[in-house]
């Protein structure tokens, strides 16, 4: 086939590749997310009802349990299906630099097959093993999800900031040091950022269908814990993430200041850059934002006279679109700065009177917080994938090199969409059945006294 004819091909593929890529992998996270955090939380619960002899608590954690192995299997379709599609869709980047950051993938599979393994003997030893023995065997599967993020998160983070090999005269990898590349600077940023958006979005969102329930008008004992329990892993960790926040900015600022511009929607380079919060990036500059003067440059160097290269630095084919990446950025920051706040609301009540707040509008706040934690995650992954844009590995392999120009992408598409679409309602229905079977509480649970402060149990009416 003439090369001229598969430029072209790859050319008009590049749409349907990415569409299908961001889909796979914003619908894929979601799972991923559960996969890392739901586990401990379970156990954690079965835990304490072990030590307390709480049979409420036990039941609870069983419930999760049963859920957890259904999350569990939707993500292992849609990370199946993702690994295929790093092949199919992108050769261009498998085969030139598959032997530097293929290695994480390997040791993710090894992650992926012990964690399967344990989710089922943690199902299967429900009331068949001795509470210890069973909370011993959930062990492997608690490590096995975090070691899995590990090592996918920083396959991405060598893309951002690829190290470990060296090109020879032709373009040619070699010396590759699959090691090196599996540790390079934005390694410990970004996974840092992701296990702690995994609890955020597992606490945030299983405390939201609880505190539905509560407004309801379902105040038993279940729903109280099933709300403060992820809710306190979710608020606990959100200041962290701030913190951790502002290592991955001052990451972004050293390794890739074209998406800090982005970000910022910054044009010129400059001296005491502020912070642009909303507006519209056109004709070089930023319109109709809230600036707050030196901000950015308080925020990256530390130092509110600190320099901040701008867009003009860099040529125009090798910008990203600045308008997507910052509504995303913002939009992750406003989301997590709220979500803060609903932590800080529900700590001080706690410290002060050892309760979940009593009034309608924090179990609402807390009834939107799971949705509200997944856009804010899939707006940073957003922010972190088309800032990286034009290049698939940054500065060196640019996205549309990297596409296959294999013919009928756009047929994978759509059959991918309606994989998806068929998936998220067989998951969906599935819950539904298993929290209609958990959710009728035992008569003596119905509008349940509230137990003693020092029990440490929260009580709503």
């Amino acid at each position: 086939m003439n090369p001229l004819d598969l430029l072209a091909d790859a050319a008009e593929n590049l749409y349907p590749a990415r569409m299908q890529m961001a889909l796979s992998l914003g619908w894929h996270i979601i799972f991923a997310c559960f996969g890392i955090a739901f586990p401990l939380i379970t156990v954690f619960t079965e835990w304490r009802g072990y030590k307390r002899g709480d049979a409420a608590l036990t039941e609870l954690a069983h419930t999760w349990a049963k859920a957890m192995g259904v999350l569990f299997a939707a993500g292992a379709v849609s990370g199946t299906l993702l690994s295929f599609e790093m092949g199919i869709l992108w050769p261009g980047l498998m085969d030139r630099f598959g032997e530097v950051f293929g290695f994480p993938f390997v040791l993710e599979g090894f992650a992926f097959f012990i964690e399967a393994i344990f989710v089922g003997v943690y199902l299967f030893g429900w009331n068949r093993l001795s509470s210890r023995a069973h909370m011993l065997s959930a062990l492997p599967m608690i490590l096995s999800g975090p070691a899995g993020a590990f090592f996918v998160v920083a396959a991405n983070a060598w893309m951002n900031n690829p190290t470990g090999f060296r090109l020879d005269a032709q373009g040619r990898v070699t010396d590759a040091q699959p090691w090196a590349a599996m540790f390079g600077p934005s390694t410990w940023p970004q996974v840092t950022h992701m296990l702690l958006a995994a609890y955020m979005v597992t606490g945030f969102t299983i405390a939201s269908v609880y505190a539905v329930g509560m407004l309801r008008g379902r105040r038993d004992r279940r729903h109280r814990l099933g709300l403060l329990i992820p809710l306190t892993f979710a608020a606990a960790l959100t200041p962290v993430q701030i913190g951790v926040g502002d290592w991955i900015a001052n990451a972004v600022a050293d390794n890739q200041p074209a998406k800090l511009a982005a970000m910022e929607g910054q044009y010129e380079t400059t001296a005491g850059a502020p912070l642009s919060v909303g507006g519209l990036y056109y004709d070089d500059e930023m319109h109709y934002a809230l600036e707050i003067p030196n901000g950015l440059s308080l925020l990256v160097h530390h130092d509110p006279d600190g320099v901040v290269l701008g867009l003009e630095e860099f040529p125009a084919d090798q910008r990203p679109p600045v308008n997507v990446v910052h509504l995303a950025f913002d939009t992750m920051v406003g989301l997590g700065s709220a979500l803060l706040l609903l932590a800080g609301w529900f700590g001080w009540t706690w410290w002060r009177k050892r309760r979940i707040p009593q009034t309608a509008w924090f179990l609402r706040a807390v009834a939107v917080s799971g949705v509200a934690a997944i856009v804010a995650m899939e707006a940073g992954w957003v922010t972190t994938e088309v800032g990286r844009q034009p290049w698939i590995v940054y500065g060196i392999l640019r996205t549309a090199d990297a596409v296959s120009p294999a013919p009928g992408l756009y047929l994978g598409f759509y059959a991918v969409v309606v994989i998806y679409v068929l998936l998220t309602g067989l998951t969906v229905f599935v819950l539904r059945r298993l929290a209609g079977s958990a959710d009728t509480p035992a008569p003596q649970e119905v509008d349940a006294e509230p137990p003693d402060r020092h029990t440490g149990e929260a009580a709503v009416r």
